[in-house]
């Protein structure tokens, strides 16, 4: 049997692009000698459709969708996902659905059974979890376990799932292994998939065909990676990553390729290819095209316009310099020769008579008041709203330029630099946009060396310095990555050999500016623990504070 994976980038909702999407994949198919063409998990709606679920029209069209691509399934059988409906009176009202389609119409069904409901995932807020007997889909003479996802990911132990899908259909002797995904990036996600695919393929003997989303659905990220993988456990291909990617596969000819490591890649690399991909879909699936940025000559405004340009063509982009008088003569060149490294058009906009007028404003209510946190948030909320001006007037859609580092421990001015529509930068830490810096500088020097070696300051007070009210970056990032990643407490931070009084300090910042974060554009996700969706915490409570 020839089997064809069709690893395509869905737009949540829109079922005329997603289906034609399909339908083309079929022909593509049928064309290469296909037998079976397999696409991804909730393919026909796009992943994550979550309160889109709750609408009856949203459901009825995904059917409709279903019975669609049915009509074009003549000679050749196609695999897709959608939701579908639970007749039963108890329960969630709908299935996480494989859809097996042959000879023009829906030949069987095959409902998603471990539901994730951790970080990102929420699946047991709207599906049922298959509770029927198993069973395989038998076609042109070949025994086929269909599953979803978790459904392979070894969790059946853990007391909340009752079931292990693949210890029961293991028993009715299937001949391969399909699974359909929806499994989101982050920098070591490929690594825990292939072990998880390779073990199931192991385990069970037999070859494991595994298909996965690819593209940017706002904050989630999917990389791709679909695989092939033969029953004695070894990887016979890999699809791209952060690509669409079609191939056929002979399951009589199954032999390993040249070894090829999922995760062969840097972690810089991958973050760096998930941010231009999550920048360029968050624009195109919106209809937006333009993008805007305040370019202050650090480096996180800097590799956030190298992503920009990437993602969207150096002429979408345009980088608004906004000097204060705290504003190095170096800091402005920095910025001008990047914009002129990259070819992407500048403005430069001093925003001191705009200082100097609501200060004389103020005046006779801050008399005899010290210049202090106040004046410097100031500044930033002048730059905020220059930029959202240039955006409302000429359509472009702000970048928030703010890093993990800084949004952790609430180094950012609501209002201010906190704005935007987009956080390219919210979920990598500040060394990491250091090592970012050093990956788009590794041909040639984009990015200005002084953006790059001079401390890091915000410039808004004479001589400021982010090390002046932080720890260095380097521990700071430590403890972070322990506390969030890791959910570290405090006296495990203490036995990783943190001082006491850093640990109490990052720690209460980060507990303390959790309603800041409530207020953030959405961020683009490249760890296993992101600010946003992922990670929720109460903004009162007390615990760690």
């Amino acid at each position: 049997m020839n089997i064809a994976l069709a690893q395509l980038n869905y737009r949540i909702g829109d079922f005329e692009q997603n289906v034609a999407r399909i339908i083309a994949g079929i022909h593509k198919a049928k064309e290469a000698g296909s037998d079976l063409v397999v696409f991804a998990e909730l393919s026909v709606c796009g992943y994550p459709p979550r309160d889109f679920l709750e609408f009856d029209d949203f459901i009825e069209k995904c059917y409709k969708g279903v019975l669609r691509i049915a009509e074009e399934c003549t000679d050749i059988a196609a695999i897709i996902g959608s939701p579908s409906v639970n007749p039963a009176e108890k329960g969630k009202p709908l299935y996480n659905t494989a859809y097996f389609l042959a000879d023009g119409r829906v030949q069987s069904l095959v409902h998603k059974t471990l539901l994730p409901n951790y970080d990102v995932f929420d699946e047991y807020r709207y599906f049922e979890p298959n509770r029927l007997p198993y069973d395989v889909v038998e076609y042109r003479g070949r025994r086929i376990a269909l599953t979803i996802c978790e459904d392979l990911w070894n969790i059946g132990d853990d007391p909340l799932y009752v079931r292990n899908p693949m210890d029961e259909l293991i028993r009715l002797n299937p001949d391969l292994l399909i699974n359909i995904a929806a499994s989101p990036f982050h920098y070591g996600q490929a690594a825990d998939r292939f072990d998880v695919l390779r073990r199931n393929a192991i385990t069970y003997g037999i070859p494991v065909f595994y298909v996965n989303h690819v593209g940017g659905q706002t904050e989630l990220l999917f990389d791709g990676g679909s695989m092939v993988i033969n029953a004695g456990g070894d990887l016979v291909s890999c699809l791209k990553r952060f690509q669409e990617d079609f191939s056929v596969f002979d399951t009589e000819a199954l032999n390993p390729g040249p070894f090829q490591d999922p995760e062969d890649r840097s972690v810089i690399s991958l973050i760096y290819d998930g941010l231009v991909m999550g920048i360029r879909d968050y624009f195109h699936k919106m209809g937006f095209s333009k993008a805007i940025l305040g370019l202050s000559g650090g480096i996180d405004s800097a590799v956030t316009l190298v992503l920009a340009a990437e993602a969207l063509g150096k002429d979408n982009v345009k980088a608004v310099l906004l000097p204060s008088e705290f504003s190095s003569d170096h800091s402005i060149k920095d910025a001008k020769d990047l914009a002129v490294n990259l070819q992407v058009e500048y403005e430069i906009i001093p925003i001191d008579e705009s200082f100097r007028a609501i200060g004389h404003s103020l005046e006779p209510l801050f008399r005899g008041q010290p210049f202090n946190l106040t004046e410097e948030n100031l500044q930033a909320r002048i730059r905020a709203v220059i930029l959202m001006a240039l955006s409302n007037k000429f359509g472009y859609i702000l970048l928030n330029t703010s890093n993990k580092s800084e949004a952790a421990v609430g180094y950012g001015t609501l209002y201010g630099d906190m704005c935007g529509g987009l956080s390219v930068l919210g979920d990598v830490y500040k060394t990491q946009v250091y090592e970012l810096a050093g990956y788009i500088n590794s041909g040639r020097e984009v990015i200005p060396r002084n953006s790059i070696i001079k401390p890091p300051s915000a410039e808004l007070r004479p001589g400021q310095k982010d090390s002046d009210s932080l720890p260095e970056y380097d521990i700071l990032d430590k403890i972070l990555y322990q506390y969030i990643e890791k959910r570290k407490g405090p006296k495990e931070l203490l036995e990783e050999g943190f001082e006491e009084a850093t640990v109490k300090l990052v720690l209460r910042l980060v507990n303390t500016s959790e309603y800041k974060r409530y207020q953030t554009p959405p961020i683009l996700r490249v760890s296993p623990k992101a600010f946003g969706m992922g990670r929720r915490m109460p903004i009162v409570g007390k615990y760690l504070s």
